[in-house]
C-alpha cells in the first residue's frame, strides 16, 4: 500500500505584504500530480491546513478543490486533521458532504468518525481517535490513530483537568488502548497527529519563525516514546523542516511544509513523504522534493553594487537583504534596490566598520546647535550610524520651512 504524508499547507499565508497564494496553487498541483504518478492509495494531511481560523475565500476554495482532486472523486481516501492554525469547527463543517468524495475531515481530538462505505473503500471500524479503512484492492485493513491539535480548553475537555502533569501519560494511554484493541499484525498501523513531538533526552527542535508555538498548558511537547509499539509509521505536522525523529524501523516523521514560510526556513528543500506499507513489516519511506515555489534567501552585502548584481541574477526569490554602509541609505539607493527586485521583503541597513561609543552618546552636549543635536540623536537611535546628507537637508527644511 502506498501512502502519501503531507502537512502544514498554511493555505492563505502571506510573507509580510506578499501573498503566497499563486505559489500555493502550483504546489497543490504538484502534490496532485505526484499522488497520481506514484499511484498513491491513501493520503494523510497532518494539520495546519489553513494559516488562520478565518481563511479567505480563495484559500478555502483551493483547499476543497485540491482535496477533491486528490480523492479522485471518492476512489482514493484522503484524511486531514486540524492543526494549531486551524479552526476545528471549520474543518469539521463540510464532513458530511466531504465523505461522499472519500474525504475524512477531523477537527477535534478523540473524534469518532461515523462509518461509511463507498465503492472503492469503507470505514470498517471507528472509535474515539481511531478509524480502520478497508481499500477495495487490498486484502488487509489500514488502521489510523488520529489526534488533531488540542488547545488548553479542548485538552481539559478531552483529556482531563490535570493536563500539565499528565498530558504525556494520558495521550500515551489513549493511543495504547486503541492500539491494543484494534492494531494487530494483520493490518497496517499508523498514527497521525499535530503535536510538538520530540525524542526524550534529545535537543529541543526549533519551531519556525512566526509559527504559533505549541504550548499546551505548561507542557512543551509530547515524547515519541508515547507512541505504541504496534505503530509502523507516525505522521506529524507542525515543524516545517523534514525530519525523522524516530528510527528507520519505526519512523516518526515531520513531512515539512510545501513552501518556505519564514526566513528561518531560508535554503530549506521542502518534501512530501511517501510510505510503502504492509502488515507486520517495516515500512519503507522516501522523501520527494517539492519543486515549485520561490526560494527564500537571507543575503548580506557590503556594497550596493554587489547587492544589485545579485538581485538582478536571482529574480525568482524572496529576500531578506542586509546592506552594510557607512551612512544611512539614501532614498535613491533604496529606490534602485526595490526597482531591481520586486521580492525584497525586508531591507536591513547595518553600520559598516563603525563601533558605537555608548559613553560618548550618553554624554551629549545639550549646548550645541540643533543640527548637531539631531546628528547625535540619530546616531544614538541607529546603532552609531550617521545621518546622511539627504536626511540633514530634510531636517533643515523642517527647521526652515
Amino acid at each position: 500500500m502506498k501512502i502519501l504524508h503531507t502537512a502544514d499547507w498554511h493555505l492563505g499565508k502571506r510573507l509580510d505584504r506578499f501573498s503566497r497564494l499563486e505559489e500555493q496553487v502550483l504546489v497543490m498541483e504538484e502534490l496532485i500530480q505526484t499522488a497520481d504518478e506514484k499511484n498513491i492509495d491513501l493520503l494523510i494531511i497532518a494539520g495546519d491546513l489553513f494559516d488562520n481560523f478565518n481563511p479567505g475565500v480563495e484559500a478555502v476554495q483551493l483547499f476543497y478543490k485540491t482535496l477533491k482532486r486528490l480523492s479522485l472523486n471518492g476512489k482514493r481516501p484522503v484524511i486531514a486533521i486540524s492543526g494549531n492554525h486551524d479552526s476545528p469547527n471549520l474543518i469539521d463543517a463540510p464532513d458530511p458532504l466531504a465523505r461522499e468524495c472519500g474525504i475524512i475531515l477531523i477537527g477535534h481530538p478523540k473524534a469518532k468518525i461515523i462509518p461509511f462505505e463507498l465503492e472503492h473503500f469503507k470505514i470498517s471500524k471507528s472509535a474515539e481517535g481511531f478509524i480502520e479503512l478497508i481499500l477495495k484492492d487490498y486484502g488487509f485493513p489500514v488502521r489510523i490513530l488520529h489526534t488533531a491539535y488540542a488547545n488548553e480548553i479542548r485538552l481539559k475537555q478531552y483529556f482531563g483537568e490535570d493536563k500539565e502533569a499528565e498530558l504525556n501519560n494520558v495521550i500515551a494511554e489513549h493511543w495504547q488502548e486503541n492500539a491494543d484493541e484494534f492494531c494487530d499484525e494483520k493490518g497496517v498501523n499508523l498514527l497521525m497527529t499535530h503535536l510538538y513531538m520530540n525524542k526524550k533526552g534529545a535537543p529541543l527542535l526549533d519551531e519556525p519563525e512566526g509559527e504559533k508555538p505549541l504550548k499546551i498548558g505548561n507542557a512543551d511537547l509530547i515524547f515519541s516514546d508515547s507512541i505504541p509499539s504496534q505503530i509502523q509509521y507516525t505522521a506529524l505536522g507542525h515543524l516545517h523542516r523534514f525530519q525523522n525523529i524516530g528510527t528507520d524501523e519505526k519512523p516518526v516523521v515531520y513531512s515539512s511544509s510545501p513552501l518556505c514560510y519564514s526566513f528561518s526556513e531560508a535554503g530549506q528543500t521542502k518534501y512530501i513523504s511517501i510510505i510503502e506499507a504492509e502488515p507486520a513489516k517495516t515500512v519503507q519511506f522516501k522523501r520527494i522534493p517539492v519543486k515549485n515555489g520561490k526560494c527564500l534567501e537571507r543575503k548580506s552585502f557590503d556594497c550596493i553594487e554587489k547587492a544589485l548584481e545579485w538581485l538582478t541574477e536571482n529574480q525568482n526569490t524572496f529576500v531578506e537583504l542586509t546592506l552594510e554602509s557607512e551612512t544611512f541609505l539614501k532614498a535613491d539607493e533604496r529606490k534602485r534596490l526595490y526597482q531591481t527586485h520586486n521580492g525584497i521583503v525586508h531591507l536591513i541597513p547595518k553600520v559598516k566598520n563603525q563601533e558605537l561609543n555608548e559613553n560618548q552618546l550618553r554624554d551629549i552636549n545639550l549646548n550645541q546647535d540643533i543640527q548637531s543635536l539631531f546628528r547625535d540623536y540619530f546616531k544614538s537611535k541607529n546603532g552609531g550610524q550617521d545621518a546622511n546628507q539627504e536626511l540633514i537637508n530634510l531636517f533643515n527644511e523642517i527647521l526652515n520651512p
